[in-house]
Order: structure tokens, then sequence, then C-alpha cells
């Protein structure tokens, strides 16, 4: 996944020469992204540095709601004990906006990366309850109060924040793209692509168009909106690495189909199909105070 690549790759440029990093992940799920890092952490020079990944994602419904991503870390400590690096992880399961700071023990020795990949359109916004602060502004405040070295997350690129007929239309071009997509780099009778769109596409279409209030899970933005909400939580973007840019650049030409995007704006990465921009990164964001000539 092209997401993980360029994560992956923009945190070891911050974490070499460091002995201990601690990476917090929102909405880690089952912690695809991780062993292929710590696989690369092994071959270091020097030898690994102390990996510590508080991941955090929703709790589960049943008797047992942090199951999943108590999972997830076992699978994580194993593998990390495979590759022989030094390695802790810490569940949170509980939602984004009530974790603070104090939650996560933050050591001033670490190096703090702050990672979330797609997750933040699942937060509710200011269109569920709007006599309290948006979820979305509480998760980028908390974020902003940690101090990170650097904060990376992706999103999806389409905006559901209106009335019916506005988001029908919206996600009607959307998945339009993505099932377009889909009849050119796989058939249609693929076992994969059938699990894919049940399971993952169907679900959030159906959660999009039939789903109002609390119950619409899927709210995403466009890059230009969270663009607005991280300047506003006091956070600065800072431009793209152009060697990480070529690396992707390069292997997207070489490697996918003709009709895959990859480009940028504005320090952002943007990924897409036949000019419809899917998923746009921002290179890693800084926690500062913004100044008024910014």
């Amino acid at each position: 996944m092209m997401a993980f690549k360029f994560s992956n790759m923009t945190m070891c440029k911050v974490m070499a020469g460091r002995k201990k990093v601690h990476i917090v992940d929102y909405g880690i799920q089952y912690g695809f992204q991780w062993p292929s890092m710590l696989c690369n952490m092994a071959t270091w020079k020097g030898g690994p540095p102390e990996v510590r990944i508080t991941g955090i994602d929703l709790p589960q419904p049943g008797f047992h709601p942090a199951a999943r991503i108590e999972e997830t870390g076992r699978r994580l400590s194993n593998c990390a004990h495979q590759f022989g690096v030094p390695f802790k992880f810490h569940s949170i399961a509980a939602r984004w906006e009530t974790i603070c700071v104090e939650d996560l023990n933050i050591d001033p020795d670490e190096v703090l990366i702050v990672n979330s990949i797609v997750n933040f359109g699942n937060l509710m916004d200011e269109g569920v309850d709007v006599d309290k602060p948006s979820p979305r502004d509480v998760v980028l405040s908390n974020i902003r109060k940690m101090q990170p070295d650097m904060f990376i997350f992706f999103v999806t690129n389409v905006s559901y924040s209106a009335p019916f007929f506005t988001r029908f239309r919206e996600a009607l071009f959307y998945y339009s793209a993505i099932f377009d997509m889909l009849d050119a780099t796989a058939p249609r009778d693929n076992e994969q692509r059938l699990v894919v769109e049940r399971d993952m596409i169907g679900r959030c279409a159906l959660n999009v168009i039939t789903c109002e209030g609390s119950d619409r899970v899927e709210r995403p933005e466009t890059y230009r909106q969270w663009q607005a909400r991280n300047r506003q939580a006091g956070l600065r973007q800072l431009p793209l690495c152009p060697d990480i840019v070529n690396v992707l650049t390069d292997k997207v030409r070489s490697q996918y189909h003709k009709d895959f995007v990859i480009d940028t704006d504005r320090h952002w990465l943007l990924q897409g199909w036949k000019g419809r921009i899917f998923m746009p990164c921002p290179h890693g964001l800084q926690m500062m105070l913004l100044s008024s000539d910014m």
C-alpha cells in the first residue's frame, strides 16, 4: 500500500540516529503497517532503536472491547522478537476524543510520531451535535499538546457533510471511480475483489447513503478542509521530501496501471485514478503555534 510506504519512509528519516522511538497510531486495527518497518529497523547500522507503539482503536462490541487491539499487540510483539527489535506495545480501546496526553506516558527522550491511515474520516464532525466541540478538532488539539516530532495522516478526499442529494451525488462520483479502477485492475469474479467490494466498499457506501446522525460513521472531508483544521489546531505543514516523492513516483509508473495518479499540491502527496484524487497525505505536520503572518 503506497500510504504505508510513504509513511514508513518519512518516519525513518525522522528516526535516523535515535535510540528510542514512540509511535502513536490512531486506528491501528490489525497493525498491517508495522511488520515491514520493524524488518527494516533490524538492518539499521548500529542496531535497531527501542520501539514503543501505542495502538489506539475504538472499543469492539461484546464483553472484551479491547480484544482486537490486544491481539494486534501480541502479533506485533512476536514479529519484533523475530526481527530482534526491542519492542513494547500499549493498547488503548476508547473513543479518540477522550484520549489525552497523560494516557500516553510520553518520554521526552523518545522520538514521538503520531500516525493515522484514512481513519480520521470516521470521527464525528460538527453536524452531529452543534452544542459540543467537534471530536475532530478535539483530537487535533490533543495531538498538538503531545508536541510530536511528526504527525502523518492520510485522508479520503471526498466530502459528505451535506444534505442527502448532494451527498448521494458525491458518493456516486467517488464510487464510480473506485469501481472503474477495480474493473481495470481485477476481474469481476476475482475472489479477493468480491471480498473488498462486499466488506469494505459496500459497507461504506451503504452507510453514506442510508444513515443519518451518529449512525453515519463515514464522514470524510477534502484535503483542503483538513488543511484548514490542521492550521486552526496549530499544526504547521512541512515540505515534501523530493527523494521520497521520486521513489514513489517511479514505483507507480513502473509497477502500477497507467491510469493511477500520484502528484503533489501544497506539500500534500496525492493519490488517485484518472485525475480523481482519492487519498492525500500532508508531509509531516509538526506541532507549532502559528504566527499571524503564516
